[in-house]
């Protein structure tokens, strides 16, 4: 299990360090932004829709490690989906995330973070930018999604 949780760091740190898909996106459909106001992350994600299909999907801001790793995996994971399978996606993240239950979507490289639920203090973190995701989603441009 050591093995495990070492290659899940690595990817968390890697992701950290090296985000990917970090950057304004133009043009773009929507946007909006997500704070944490325990500890200060704040993000905004930018998607792209060719009709459903997210074509385009950026992030930017600042935030801890869990936080800009979990909007880079985001991005990794979305990019490509139709709206439906995004939102089952997110669906699905944040059940892992809370702990309630697994509603049958793979969830990937996203598993990574998966020990983030063992410090409920964090969860906000690895959650803020899908929060995000979700309001830009649903329209975007609205006001600032937070985690409380």
């Amino acid at each position: 299990m050591s093995d495990l949780r070492d290659l899940y760091q690595q990817v968390i740190l890697d992701h950290y360090r090296a985000p990917r898909n970090f950057g304004g996106l133009k043009p773009n459909s929507c946007c909006a932004e997500g704070y944490n106001p325990l500890c200060g992350d704040q993000v905004k994600v930018c998607v792209r829709a060719d009709g459903d299909r997210i074509d385009g999907i950026r992030f930017d801001g600042v935030g801890c490690a869990i936080s800009t790793a979990s909007a880079s995996l985001m991005t990794e994971a979305v990019r490509g989906l139709e709206r439906s399978e995004a939102e089952a996606l997110l669906a699905s993240f944040l059940a892992l995330m809370t702990g309630d239950g697994d509603n049958g979507v793979p969830l990937g490289k996203l598993e990574v973070l998966s020990g983030v639920k063992d410090y409920p203090v964090r969860i906000k973190c690895a959650t803020l930018p899908w929060h995000a995701l979700r309001a830009a989603l649903e329209g975007g441009d609205t006001e600032t999604v937070t985690t409380e």
